[in-house]
């Protein structure tokens, strides 16, 4: 039994649909899924209840042009769609590498899925299971940024773990700018007035207004989502 005692108890991760894709251009590339599931296990063994969010955009994204003339409620519930299959992908993955792992969607589709009941998603997690929300909030205008920090304030995670292609928050992009820095940590109010984009503005609110932190790292750095949740110096932090 390890020693090492988390800093955290119960994390959302939030994980983009463009994570999936690897370096593919498109759809779900085997390797990558199966990487993070690794490291979703990882945490998992220390003891932390994990939930996911995952976007869609690898499949359809509302919002982009191949929604382009489209009724945007309907392009949205395409894209809560695209959701439901990367998570169906995601808990797939898990369960073959010894996790247990359930996916509870936001829209009906019962012969797939069970539907989120809030009370049976805390059970799953205080048994140790990884709940994979799907189909964001159910609802078109909402992201699933706006899903993950919903989620995340409905069943008490001490953390939003943002996971994006960059291990935090720079000055400036560091792939342009070889002098930016990365932030340690941001309180909401300066990462409003820099104009940081970190989450969609209504994600972004409801953390804030719920006093939810959001941790900023890298999905693609091995070893990073177990950093965070040990409370070592990784990615960067966004708090109240």
């Amino acid at each position: 039994m390890t020693t090492e005692k988390p800093a955290v108890q119960r994390v959302l991760l939030k994980l983009s649909g463009e994570a999936l894709m690897g370096d593919d251009a498109y759809g779900i590339n085997r390797e990558t899924i199966l990487r993070m599931a690794n490291e979703v296990a990882e945490v998992s063994k220390l003891g932390v209840e994990v939930a996911v969010v995952i976007g869609g955009g690898n499949i359809f994204r509302g919002m982009a042009g191949g929604a382009a003339g489209m009724d945007r409620a309907t392009a949205d519930y395409m894209g809560m769609l695209a959701t439901v299959m990367n998570s169906l992908a995601l808990a797939d993955t898990m369960n073959n590498i010894g996790l247990t792992a359930r996916v509870m969607s936001a829209i009906s589709i019962e012969q797939v899925v069970e539907p989120y009941v809030r009370p049976k998603a805390l059970q799953y997690l205080e048994e140790g299971k990884v709940v994979v929300f799907a189909a964001g909030t159910g609802n078109p205008f909402f992201t699933t940024d706006t899903a993950a920090a919903l989620r995340g304030a409905e069943i008490g995670a001490q953390l939003v773990l943002k996971a994006t292609k960059v291990d935090g928050v720079y000055t400036a992009d560091p792939k342009k700018d070889p002098s930016a820095t990365r932030y340690d940590k941001l309180t909401f109010d300066e990462a409003i007035a820099k104009n940081l984009g970190i989450m969609d503005a209504t994600a972004f609110a409801l953390c804030r207004d719920q006093k939810l932190p959001i941790k900023v790292f890298s999905i693609f750095k091995p070893g990073a989502l177990k950093r965070v949740v040990m409370g070592e110096d990784e990615g960067t932090l966004v708090y109240i």
